[in-house]
């Protein structure tokens, strides 16, 4: 299974980059995340981190949840995140930022997986509903938060 989404601000790079990465505040500007601590943290977005989300659907919300190490690479606009814990155990995930202007910057995020470890199903189950209903719809929910904070602190020029 390999999931891509892409979402444009208009914002330099160095903020939606320091956004993007800094997965503590996520929560403060996504209100779909529940909750994200580092449970080993080697510096700025770098580390082994729990987070927690819901997964809206209507009339209620469903509660996901994962553990990921983090490895930022800053000067390249990249972190990388390989699952480690919950469900999505071993799935690897790109972040990537790229200035395309001075004020627009485009933002992509990459999963592949396999699937769970489940027989005969898991690799079915991860390309037909984890990852377009789950992985997908969460992906394009924290972009989208990420682009509005961007936005909102470039217009106060922060």
């Amino acid at each position: 299974m390999r999931t891509v989404d892409e979402a444009v601000a208009r914002a330099p790079r160095e903020i939606c980059l320091r956004l993007a990465a800094d997965v503590e505040r996520w929560p403060d500007h996504l209100p779909h995340y529940r909750w994200v601590t580092f449970r080993d943290r080697r510096g700025f977005a770098d580390g082994v981190v729990e987070m927690a989300a819901w997964r809206h659907f209507p009339g209620f919300r469903w509660p996901i949840w994962w553990v990921s190490e983090m490895e930022p690479d800053l000067d390249a606009g990249r972190v990388r995140y390989r699952h480690i814990g919950g469900i999505t155990r071993g799935m690897e995930v790109l972040w990537e930022v790229r200035g395309e202007s001075e004020e627009k910057t485009r933002m992509k995020i990459v999963h592949e997986w396999s699937g769970p470890r489940w027989p005969l199903i898991g690799n079915l189950a991860a390309s037909l509903v984890i990852g377009p209903h789950f992985i997908s719809h969460i992906a394009g929910r924290t972009l989208a938060g990420i682009v509005r904070a961007a936005e909102a602190a470039h217009g106060d020029g922060t």
